[in-house]
């Protein structure tokens, strides 16, 4: 059975794989005060449930139909379950049950609670009683007891079938997204000698608005008016930095700055972007089921994008093949452009570009001249020891000696009222390009 342990530190005998966590600092755990005791389902309960939702109560993980069936569920459902059993008394109780068997029946479980805390990225467990996550800042402790490692291993599977994934002996790895965007990736035994660990990254929308970022400092004062620039007069950005840097967060407010009268049409893995605008169309990727088939790649999603008469082009995040057709897009007239990739420092995107081309069989000549006449500016996040997320870099993208580069006119340390110039010439020639309304 699993619980929400009520002191730090506490252990559980019954497996082996856990650990001693009494070294780990005060400052790395998860207050007490987090809000994540929920009561416990009973297994009986939890079994009468399932019945009446239509559910199988084993962990046959990689059927597709149980999959379906768990993405249909959702709390209502499970409330009315609950109500049809008679073995609920009471509205308080019903809805705090409700929740607790809707996390066991269709979300993550004991690891909800974590999911739902404010500021939460990312889940990691590593064995029973060794559970992490990050709000932000360092990663903190939480106070997690899972049980044994044949229960993490349980959990695991369950996920992955609501995934939609496969994950037992034959396919010890598994990479998906839960039914809420959540992204899941699992590893159990051989490929992990502790046990099984999962990973969960939460998926929060976009929607913070260009003035907020502002105003939480994330640019200085004089790139306000650039970044404004490079929108109104349809520059082509990619939005560069890496993991939870504050990229999408940043192309959301970007996208707000759009004129009303243009239609946006974005291409995404997972929908995350939720930018204040009226005319957004989102397409979303879909991954194959366990028999292989029914995926929609990003690739196909620009091809149709480019269809669907897009005033601005946005891929969520360039990562694969689909970088030949964001370049193509970008070199015939579908100019405003938006991107965001992976790359730390403003000068290692052509690299990183010539990686992704490459999976889609273009020469790095080909590439570099595509990407030297399609972007136009590169804007580099980063994220500080304290959680702060700012544009640090301003790159402008240029052909030198018949390659592709990207060179930093400018970078800011998240703190100075003043941004640091790096080329005086190349930078006043971006500000008067871009820096001003169109």
């Amino acid at each position: 059975m699993t619980e929400v342990s009520q002191q730090w530190g506490s252990t559980n005998d019954a497996g082996p794989a856990l650990r001693d966590d009494t070294n780990i600092p005060t400052g790395s755990r998860l207050p007490h005060e987090a809000g994540l005791s929920s009561p416990v389902v009973d297994a009986a309960l939890l079994g009468d449930l399932r019945d009446r939702l239509g559910q199988e109560s084993g962990p046959r993980v990689g059927r597709t139909r149980r999959s379906q069936r768990h993405r249909t569920t959702d709390a209502a459902a499970v409330r009315d379950a609950l109500s049809a059993s008679g073995r609920v008394l009471g509205s308080d109780a019903l809805r705090e049950l409700t929740r607790a068997a809707h996390a066991e029946v269709a979300g993550a479980g004991p690891l909800q609670p974590l999911l739902d805390l404010p500021n939460v990225t990312d889940v990691l467990v590593n064995t029973p009683n060794d559970v992490w996550v990050d709000r932000g800042g360092a990663l903190e402790h939480a106070p997690v007891n899972l049980g044994t490692p044949a229960t993490v291993r349980a959990l695991a599977g369950r996920l992955a079938a609501l995934a939609g994934q496969r994950l037992d002996d034959a396919a010890p790895i598994c990479d998906g997204r839960l039914p809420d965007g959540t992204r899941l990736h699992a590893v159990i035994e051989p490929i992990s000698s502790h046990g099984a660990c999962i990973s969960l990254r939460v998926l929060r929308q976009a929607d913070l608005t260009f003035e907020a970022l502002v105003r939480g400092g994330s640019l200085p004062e004089p790139w306000v008016r650039l970044v404004r620039g490079l929108v109104d007069r349809r520059a082509n950005v990619l939005v560069s930095g890496g993991t939870g840097t504050g990229k999408t967060t940043f192309l959301a407010a970007l996208l707000g700055l759009v004129p009303p009268g243009e239609r946006i049409i974005t291409v995404e893995e997972a929908q995350e972007l939720a930018p204040a605008h009226p005319h957004v169309v989102p397409l979303v990727a879909r991954r194959a089921n366990v028999e292989g088939a029914g995926a929609v790649e990003l690739t196909d999603l620009v091809r149709a994008a480019l269809r669907m008469r897009p005033d601005r082009l946005v891929v969520g995040e360039c990562r694969g093949a689909e970088v030949r057709e964001v370049l193509l897009a970008m070199n015939t007239g579908h100019d405003g452009g938006l991107a965001t990739i992976h790359a730390n420092a403003v000068e290692h995107v052509p690299a990183r570009l010539e990686a992704l081309a490459a999976l889609a069989g273009m020469s790095r000549e080909a590439t570099g001249a595509g990407a030297a006449a399609a972007i136009d500016v590169v804007l580099q996040m980063a994220r500080s020891a304290d959680g702060n997320r700012f544009v640090s870099q301003v790159g402008v993208a240029d052909s030198a000696g018949g390659e592709f580069v990207v060179a930093a006119v400018a970078r800011w340390n998240g703190t100075d009222a003043q941004p640091e110039v790096l080329e005086a010439e190349r930078y006043q020639a971006v500000q008067e390009r871009w820096g001003t309304h169109a």
